[in-house]
């Protein structure tokens, strides 16, 4: 061996003797001065609200490797209420415990030589977060001081931190919130939280293609489930995926409903009160703004997505009414009354089917319509009185089959700015068969319609809180109805003929045009009852169409009471079924105050 190659082994030798005990050196003294830096640096960034405990810290410097084992990161409580007194604390605090902390690929040469911390993964073995929210008037001010970047925080000790991956496997999450003397716990398990490409330097606070100095989030969270403080109701869902460089929240298997059966509710609620059971296969936010929900807890995404589902609402009219005003408690004022702020673009409407129930105080049954299959578009879906400067209109757009028989297409318009809750509503029904509504007619007003042809209705609306107005139009033929007894001993109904017959001859046009080939045109203006919904009063202003179109005026009432006395001496039973159906007609068709029928005929 020529003496060169002595020599080149020779120092390469020797290199490596000093590699290894500067490492070795390094591994067991350098360790002392990393705990104690990481201790201080948790305190004093944290104004000594923080402090790490762990049990063992291992430090490998020729492979860029620590483990911290069974470490907790813990809040002071008696700092956190000097923090308070001091009007400092923030909102929000955390008491975290993980199995294992393991850094790996760290380099220490140019952390050394250039102060730049350079990462290659950190993975949190089962760690277990408890988040105490407790909000502080004090933060909702605004503060001259202007807050400090991360980078800022760490410049006289580093230039940059970087780190390629992150990765939280099965975190358990708990959130604790205190408000008002109440406090309340929500819970998750198996959470999975994936951050890629992680960079603090001057100038990443400024790099748009980053949220919160990373590129990628990526959170998976489980089943879940939440009962509702009021007692009746749980939420819950089977999967949520949020995705920041995508900019996509998806939740599967949304619920809404009572924890009781619908006999139990109402029971439970003692009053009338509508009970409402929300399913929806998934819901899906697009083009969201994750940095204005985490920050701001705002909602503000370009497109949301309600795809195959269901919404149902009962109501039990056996139980007593507690009447309060309904004035101000539109959808759209709904929305404008939202303490969180939303704006959305497009809300998607595919495949929803709505039902609505309703228990007859009279005669113990449910009647249910049903809008089936509902599809459409709501768009401008928002609070924020900036955006709504330039369009102030919430419009949707929807169709369905009613009955799962006629074709319903409506378009609604909400003004969200109006101070009256201005509002339009206009469409069409496609032809369909009339007795597809006995369904909701029979088991509520015992009444049933024997036959008739829907050929088209069309109506053309606008309302406020206080009244509504427009034309409806109603194309119809060979409706003919059936007035129906009490129940036999099988549980049969009979038809009261008489009744009958006197409804379809004298009350209601069976066709229209009717029979002299006049068209009857619906002249809306219905003054709505305090006491009714929006939903209610928009039901009872297409009802008054429905009712001038059909030929049904005081009148023609007043006729059937003529005609019941006339022929009294064939049947002394004839003039009390005149005056029942009288009534009926008026409970049938919910007529109005005489004020409005007196203003009708001052007007003619």
């Amino acid at each position: 061996m020529k003496p060169i190659w002595k020599w080149i082994i020779g120092i390469s030798g020797a290199l490596l003797v000093i590699i290894l005990g500067a490492a070795w050196y390094l591994s067991n003294n350098y360790k002392p001065l990393l705990e104690n830096k990481l201790k201080d640096l948790i305190a004093e960034s944290s104004d000594g609200l923080y402090s790490l405990q762990y049990d063992e810290l291992d430090l490998n410097v020729i492979l860029g490797n620590i483990t911290l084992s069974n470490a907790v990161l813990m809040s002071d409580s008696v700092v956190y209420e000097q923090l308070v007194a001091a009007q400092k604390a923030p909102d929000n605090r955390f008491h975290i415990a993980l199995d294992e902390l393991k850094v790996r690929r760290l380099g220490i040469m140019g952390l050394l030589l250039n102060k730049k911390l350079n990462i290659g993964t950190i993975e949190l073995a089962m760690p277990k977060v408890h988040m105490i929210s407790q909000p502080h008037a004090f933060n909702d001010t605004i503060k001259d001081e202007k807050t400090k970047t991360l980078y800022e925080q760490i410049k006289d000790d580093l230039s940059s931190i970087s780190v390629d991956k992150i990765d939280f496997t099965n975190i358990k999450f708990s959130h604790t919130k205190i408000a008002d003397g109440k406090q309340s716990t929500m819970e998750l398990d198996s959470v999975q939280l994936h951050i890629g490409d992680v960079l603090i330097d001057e100038n990443s606070d400024q790099d748009t293609s980053r949220l919160f100095y990373t590129k990628t989030v990526d959170l998976s969270l489980p089943g879940f489930e939440y009962d509702l403080p009021d007692g009746f109701h749980r939420a819950k869902f089977d999967q949520l995926h949020l995705n920041t460089q995508q900019r996509n929240l998806f939740i599967g298997q949304v619920s809404f409903a009572p924890k009781m059966s619908k006999a139990e509710f109402f029971k439970k609620k003692g009053v009338k009160t509508t009970m409402a059971i929300l399913q929806v296969d998934s819901i899906n936010l697009d083009g969201l703004d994750i940095a204005r929900l985490i920050d701001q807890q705002k909602i503000y995404a370009q497109n949301a997505r309600l795809k195959n589902g269901s919404v149902s609402l009962y109501m039990d009219l056996r139980y007593p009414s507690t009447p309060k005003s309904h004035i101000g408690n539109s959808p759209h004022q709904q929305i404008m009354k939202l303490e969180q702020s939303i704006h959305i673009d497009t809300v998607h409407i595919d495949n929803i089917d709505v039902l609505y129930g309703e228990t007859s105080k009279k005669y113990n049954q449910e009647g249910i319509i049903t809008f089936n299959k509902a599809t459409g578009i709501i768009t401008n879906v928002t609070n924020d009185t900036i955006v709504l400067q330039k369009d102030k209109f919430m419009r949707a757009d929807l169709r369905a089959r009613i009955m799962n028989s006629g074709n319903l297409h409506a378009i609604f318009g909400f003004d969200m700015l109006s101070k009256n809750g201005a509002h339009t509503y206009k469409g069409s029904l496609g032809a369909m068969k009339a007795t597809a509504f006995n369904r909701i007619i029979k088991p509520l007003v015992n009444v049933e319609i024997s036959s008739g042809n829907i050929r088209k209705v069309t109506f053309d609306m606008a309302g406020t809180d206080y009244r509504n107005w427009g034309d409806f139009r109603f194309d119809y033929d060979d409706l003919k109805i059936k007035i129906l007894g009490s129940k036999d001993e099988e549980g049969k109904r009979s038809g009261k003929g008489i009744l009958s017959f006197l409804v379809n001859q004298i009350i209601i046009n069976d066709s229209n045009p009717d029979a002299n080939e006049v068209y009857h045109i619906g002249k809306v203006e219905y003054k709505r009852n305090p006491t009714h919904s929006f939903w209610k009063t928009l039901w009872q202003s297409l009802l008054d169409g429905i009712k001038q179109t059909a030929g049904i005026s005081p009148e023609r009432e007043a006729k059937l009471t003529q005609a019941g006395r006339a022929t009294q001496n064939a049947s002394t039973g004839i003039k009390g079924a005149a005056q029942k159906t009288g009534g009926f007609i008026k409970g049938l068709f919910s007529k109005k105050d005489k004020d409005d029928t007196d203003k009708k005929d001052a007007k003619k």
